[in-house]
């Protein structure tokens, strides 16, 4: 995988699993990915250093790719993606068929970890 394919990946996993990260790696990883902050930036904004920013995000990242390699929804998610794609299906149930799952893992991280 090269760099940009990484965080595309990172990034796609970070919206599925988000809720199952602490708060503190939550305002990390939406400033460097939603926001696209460099490390520096978030570390003056933090006020830490920049190492401790970087070890949040690899720490963060290493949590997020363990979380699908237990639960696999971001693959299924494609999966998923792929045979709506393939098939003649209509944009409007395309769109209700995502909102479901989507609204559906979200509920499902919640039942797992409540207090996130």
């Amino acid at each position: 995988m090269n760099e940009l394919q990484d965080f595309n990946y990172i990034n796609s996993l970070y919206e599925i699993y988000k809720d199952l990260l602490t708060k503190k790696q939550i305002l990390v990883m939406d400033k460097y990915f939603v926001y696209n902050l460099s490390l520096s930036e978030i570390a003056s904004i933090n006020k830490v250093s920049r190492s401790a920013i970087l070890d949040t995000i690899e720490s963060s990242k290493k949590k997020l790719e363990f979380y699908e390699e237990k639960l696999h929804l971001y693959r299924h998610n494609i999966k998923i993606k792929d045979i709506l794609n393939s098939n003649d299906i209509d944009d409007k149930i395309k769109e209700k068929i995502l909102g479901v799952i989507y609204n559906g893992i979200w509920k499902f991280t919640r039942k797992i970890y409540p207090y996130y």
